[in-house]
């Protein structure tokens, strides 16, 4: 039976997890989200057949908001209350890259203080985290997810349009040495690209005794670039993955994570494979997302948004916040449709919309 209090849609789904983009501004250019440099102009232009996958038109980079236009600390802090107040108990800060929203150590501090928020994690690319790594720890930060798509510095900037490799590597070492735990690190597989160093990225993370998550490749680039046949199935990383480790499968704490998990001997770190494009997880999807500008997402390849933005600013209570909430999720979607004849690209890309 679902209590009242809580925030659940249609389905049944109960939502525990907000996602609360900070920013629509990154220091990356990665392939995947905002592909805007020569290196994946290249990359994609050798992957497009002239007749059958014409190259999109050359997309440019969005303008980024203006300030006034994103939400205030204060606005997030309370829209976060009364998510709370409904269930919410985990928050995931992005971005954009949410590092470069300035005064973030005041945001976390505010949200640590929340009642009924038991976990607050942050997703970054991990480039400026090293400067501001022990005020993040010191404000109340539990744990960091970082990007970090390949082991080869030239590799490296390919993917994410600059030479950043050590600054990320310096970070995660940083994070672990602070006692954030676990830290987790993100690849996204590109097929012909990065997929030749799915190994060296699992022995990595057995090395480092990390947390490292393959994610395939999902329709939410800013030049509309994406093809199925450049996804790396999670089945293919997985076979490859179990031809050189002796990897022990890991029960799920709980039927809402998104990822499958393996072990290594020893019980130093563990992999993980993130599907939505072969082995969708929508079923027991219990996540929304809000995006800088105030609007509420209620899956990551949602076609329209719903605007928190308007209401809060014009004076609406929270009693009329907590109504505006459940009938947004209420209507929150079954699934994606990505590989059905009726999928559409979500308007916004993966920079807009937070990870």
């Amino acid at each position: 039976m679902i209590l009242p209090s809580l925030l659940s849609d249609s389905y049944g789904r109960i939502i525990r997890d907000l996602r609360v983009s900070l920013t629509d501004r990154c220091n990356f250019r990665c392939l995947y989200c905002l592909p805007e440099t020569e290196e994946a102009a290249n990359f994609y232009r050798s992957r497009f057949h002239p007749v059958r996958n014409p190259l999109p038109a050359t997309h440019k980079l969005p303008e980024w908001m203006p300030r006034s236009e994103l939400l205030t600390f204060e606005e997030i802090e309370r829209l976060v209350r009364l998510a709370a107040g409904l269930g919410v108990r985990k928050i995931r800060l992005t971005g954009g890259e949410p590092l470069l929203r300035q005064g973030i150590e005041s945001l976390i501090e505010k949200l640590t203080r929340i009642p009924g928020i038991s976990d607050l994690a942050m997703t970054t690319n991990g480039f400026l985290f090293a400067q501001k790594a022990r005020a993040l720890k010191s404000a109340g930060l539990h744990r960091i997810s970082f990007s970090m798509d390949s082991l080869d510095p030239a590799n490296f900037k390919k993917m994410t349009g600059r030479a950043g490799l050590d600054e990320v590597l310096a970070g995660i070492s940083l994070a672990q040495e602070l006692g954030l735990n676990p830290v987790k690190v993100n690849a996204v597989v590109i097929r012909g690209l990065n997929d030749h160093e799915i190994e060296d990225l699992a022995e990595f993370a057995r090395e480092r005794n990390l947390s490292f998550r393959f994610i395939e490749f999902m329709p939410l680039d800013s030049s509309r670039s994406w093809l199925k046949e450049m996804v790396v199935p999670s089945a293919e990383i997985l076979m490859r993955l179990r031809s050189k480790f002796d990897l022990r499968q890991v029960a799920a704490s709980n039927p809402s994570e998104t990822a499958r998990r393996w072990s290594f001997p020893g019980g130093r770190g563990e992999i993980g494979i993130i599907a939505p494009v072969t082995e969708p997880f929508c079923g027991h999807c219990n996540r929304i997302r809000l995006t800088a500008d105030g609007k509420i997402r209620t899956c990551l390849f949602s076609v329209s948004e719903h605007d928190l933005k308007g209401a809060l600013r014009g004076g609406a209570s929270d009693s009329d916040l907590v109504d505006q909430l459940r009938s947004i999720v209420w209507q929150k979607e079954d699934r994606h449709h990505i590989g059905e004849a009726e999928f559409k690209t979500p308007s916004r890309s993966m920079s807009c919309i937070g990870g």
